[in-house]
């Protein structure tokens, strides 16, 4: 069997109403990913040439480049990551972030090529240290998970030839488990048994766009991108728009959730006249393109 590899100078979910707590689009070079605190260790058996690199020139493996940048907008690794048939076992693995239950981690990953040749299976586990700067890092064998434990999301954990996607696929996991704000690293293994250049597993894939977001709740989002005033008001109620986010529809409702003025169709939105409703507790709710965000009125 032989697997063909163009030579390594040719491989040169948007949240409503979150806030991004960190984004790495490896838009780079590999020795900027290093630079910036990524760590990329091969424990593969037998330990083979490749680690997860950004590429420095166009591959035809990924026609198109990267999900959201050009052809060297994303980070990739490949079955020589072992030599002969062997298990591979390729880590690449984030610096230190905070994170939190309830934050959403995302981030996009494909196969190269495509499904009219001979497909070979290939396998990415997602996995997450809750041991910060204090993690202990895989460097033993290709079974060693370091405190790499939590595994939040595997793809293709059969190792069929129909579960790794030729195009590229978002995949994401809800953090839960933590007590806290936690400082944790993130990890994306390439784990292929019987892989490598002679194996019967293990081919080319690419990993980009990884996000971390935190959900926030309506009145949150208002907070942070609009204040009103006076409140209580009479007549006019003013809006400012700390944020300058394009306003969609504003929409005024009671307690029981009836909504008693909506004004729509506009770009800005300054001024509101709810000089005809009645004394009482209301609730403004704001559309943007980036989220909704909800607060309390009181008219009188």
């Amino acid at each position: 069997m032989k697997k063909i590899l163009l030579p390594l100078a040719l491989l040169t979910i948007g949240f409503v109403n979150a806030q991004n707590i960190f984004t790495e689009n490896f838009s780079g070079t590999t020795a900027d990913i290093d630079g910036a605190g990524w760590n990329r260790t091969n424990v593969s058996n037998p330990v083979g040439a490749s680690t997860w690199i950004v590429p420095t020139a166009a591959n035809t493996a990924f026609v198109g480049g990267g999900y959201s940048g050009g052809d060297t907008s994303f980070i990739l690794v490949n079955y020589n990551s072992t030599t002969g048939a062997g298990i591979i076992s390729n880590w690449l693995i984030s610096p230190t972030i905070q994170i939190q239950n309830g934050d959403v981690i995302t981030f996009w990953s494909r196969k190269g090529g495509d499904n009219t040749t001979t497909i070979y299976p290939d396998n990415l586990q997602f996995r997450i240290s809750t041991a910060g700067d204090n993690s202990i890092i895989p460097s033993i064998d290709e079974n060693d998970l370091g405190d790499f434990t939590t595994l939040a999301t595997e793809i293709n954990p059969n190792q069929d030839t129909t579960s790794y996607p030729f195009d590229w696929t978002q995949y994401s996991y809800t953090v839960t488990g933590l007590t806290g704000i936690t400082d944790c690293k993130l990890a994306f293994r390439y784990y292929v048994t019987d892989g490598g250049p002679s194996g019967n597993n293990s081919d080319i894939i690419g990993v980009d766009d990884l996000s971390i977001d935190r959900p926030l709740s309506t009145d949150a989002f208002f907070k942070n991108n609009f204040t009103i005033f006076p409140n209580p008001v009479k007549d006019i109620v003013n809006i400012s728009n700390t944020s300058n986010l394009a306003i969609e529809s504003a929409k005024i409702t009671d307690v029981n959730g009836r909504t008693v003025k909506e004004v729509r169709n506009f770009e800005t939105l300054n001024q509101i006249n709810i000089s005809e409703l009645n004394t009482g507790i209301y609730f403004l709710k704001v559309t943007t393109s980036q989220g909704t965000g909800t607060t309390q009125l009181v008219k009188n």
